[in-house]
């Protein structure tokens, strides 16, 4: 777009917000993200090198919430923001867009070779994590029982919604306190671990981008199998540059309706979340071939427009809705905090990457998922997570990894929070 053109545009949006007259509806979402995301973007990609390990993502994802912690956001502008990602489901409709299209666009041959090999990483990391952090904070003199129940267990929960919120609830019910006396050390664990973890994306992306294999297997360059198979079998497809206007349109049917679908059944069978409820639905259309080839490419197509255009401005709907710059400043006052909560997510990438690297995945492929994506902050934090390391079509993985760890982490803290009650 034209520099003078996309000025004027901030311009209207930023008076449209300080005078307190942008409209609380989806348009004004969409203008203030997409106008703010473009030029925080554009800003990181001005800056040789550093740009190749995450910048622009690391930019959109934390300027927006560090100009609110100043007071340098118009209060109008947040709530707009904030009802969008939120009230109007900008985030579902972003996520959902990108796990139809890379479900359905993804070689059947590759669904069904990596989905069972995924349990290993997934619950390695965690027992490997728990363990750890825990052993950690015993010899640290932080204690084993409060590195994991405030540290370690609300960071691999996989989000603030199946992580520190439910786990606040949990201790305050077995200990007699009040679920707020909890949440601000959940939520700073989680916080701090998503900085690190979008950190360490960018590293990996960077790393990806010297072309270097420190070993065999090491960097898949978005690949997340190392197995041989017959040509194009286990390869992602290549994007395409165009589109028809009809193609993008059914692609945004199937989402929509994989969406709504997810949610019918998550009612009337709540164990799993509806995110978990469409990614099982869409790989069923994928393995059973239940779709014609044009409306798998249609849904392909449609992720691949959403994930071009839209990941800075939910970036920064994330960062402007979730993200307190005062919970992580408050969380940096205790060393030893700041020390497990980035060892935990150093020891999960790790450990995840060694073990999917022995079940045939590219090492860096698994360190980031389900490795740095059981650290972060969810559905959000996965698409800035993602973003940074480029490998935004892993989202899949990402949403499976989430709901299915997130659940066997809520399970293994509900076991252990009773000692936390004894020593209270």
């Amino acid at each position: 777009m034209p520099p003078v053109i996309y000025i004027a545009f901030f311009a209207v949006v930023l008076l449209a917000a300080a005078t307190g007259n942008l409209p609380d509806s989806m348009l004004s979402g969409f203008a203030v993200t997409i106008v703010l995301g473009g030029l925080l973007t554009w800003i990181g990609n001005l800056i040789p090198g550093v740009r190749d390990f995450g910048l622009p993502a690391i930019l959109c994802a934390f300027i927006p919430a560090t100009l609110i912690f100043f007071g340098a956001m118009p209060e109008n502008a947040v709530t707009v923001v904030a009802n969008f990602v939120d009230t109007f489901g900008f985030l579902d409709f972003f996520v959902m867009a990108l796990i139809a299209g890379s479900i359905l666009g993804m070689p059947r041959t590759l669904l069904l070779k990596a989905g069972p090999r995924f349990a290993v990483p997934l619950i390695g990391c965690l027992a490997a994590t728990f363990g750890l952090i825990g052993l950690l904070g015993a010899v640290s003199g932080f204690g084993f029982v409060e590195a994991v129940l405030f540290i370690a267990a609300p960071i691999m929960a996989g989000g603030l919604g199946v992580g520190a919120v439910p786990m606040s609830e949990m201790y305050a019910a077995r200990t007699g306190g009040e679920a707020d006396a909890f949440m601000g050390d959940l939520i700073s664990a989680v916080v701090l671990a998503n900085v690190v973890c979008i950190i360490i994306a960018g590293i990996y992306n960077g790393l990806g981008k010297r072309k270097k294999q420190l070993f065999v297997g090491f960097n898949g360059h978005g690949e997340l199998l190392r197995v041989k198979g017959k040509a194009g079998e286990l390869a992602t497809p290549p994007k395409k540059d165009i589109s028809s206007f009809i193609s993008l349109g059914k692609g945004l049917v199937i989402a929509a309706v994989l969406f709504v679908l997810g949610n019918l059944v998550a009612a009337y069978l709540p164990a799993l979340h509806p995110y978990a409820w469409t990614i099982i639905f869409a790989a069923a259309i994928k393995i059973f071939g239940l779709f014609p080839q044009d409306l798998e490419d249609a849904s392909s197509e449609w992720g691949d427009m959403i994930g071009a255009i839209l990941v800075p401005a939910l970036l920064v709907g994330v960062s402007i809705t979730y993200i307190n710059i005062g919970d992580v400043l408050a969380s940096l006052s205790n060393p030893m905090f700041m020390v497990l909560t980035v060892s935990t997510v150093v020891i999960a990438t790790l450990t995840s990457g060694f073990l999917g690297w022995l079940v045939k995945f590219h090492f860096v492929e698994a360190a980031i998922t389900p490795g740095l994506v059981m650290a972060d902050t969810g559905g959000s934090g996965d698409v800035a997570v993602l973003s940074a390391a480029n490998r935004m079509h892993l989202m899949p993985f990402a949403a499976l990894t989430n709901r299915i760890g997130g659940a066997l982490v809520l399970f293994v803290t509900s076991l252990i929070v009773p000692v936390l009650a004894t020593a209270s």
